[in-house]
């Protein structure tokens, strides 16, 4: 799990805080070495920093499906599919196009936001699945071994 958030929400709404507090307590509880831990449990998965010292990039079979900023962690970029990327930037304050990329294709991802726990793990392995459907299928059968 990238975040405990939904395990505090029983206790947020039994004690009714005011969305300032709950808000920083949803913040403090991602950070970037449980982003990369969940990243590189995924199969094939690599990390590299091929935009710089800052820019953490996870690729699996060599095509990028995420990236952030090291020193910056408030955000980060994952593939979507196009219609469901329109709808999430609708529905979500805390999801927006691809900050340094194809629009269309890509959305970033706040932190910082109302994005749930479980919306942060199913955009990162959306991510990953498209990149892996786009795969040759040598590469695919590689992945499912």
């Amino acid at each position: 799990m990238i975040l405990g958030f939904d395990k505090l929400k029983p206790w947020i709404e039994q004690f009714h805080l005011p969305e300032s507090l709950t808000l920083a307590l949803k913040i403090g509880l991602m950070n970037i070495e449980e982003f990369r831990d969940y990243c590189l449990a995924k199969k094939g998965v690599t990390e590299e920093l091929p935009f710089g010292p800052q820019t953490l990039v996870f690729k699996v079979s060599g095509k990028m499906f995420t990236a952030c900023n090291i020193e910056d962690f408030v955000s980060y970029n994952v593939k979507c599919n196009p219609e469901r990327a329109l709808e999430l930037r609708e529905e979500y304050h805390g999801i927006n196009p691809g900050y340094h990329m194809n629009k269309k294709h890509w959305n970033t991802i706040e932190i910082e936001s109302d994005v749930s726990e479980e919306l942060h793990q199913e955009m990162i392995d959306h991510s990953y699945d498209l990149v892996v459907k786009s795969l040759p299928k040598k590469d695919r059968e590689l992945l499912m071994d």
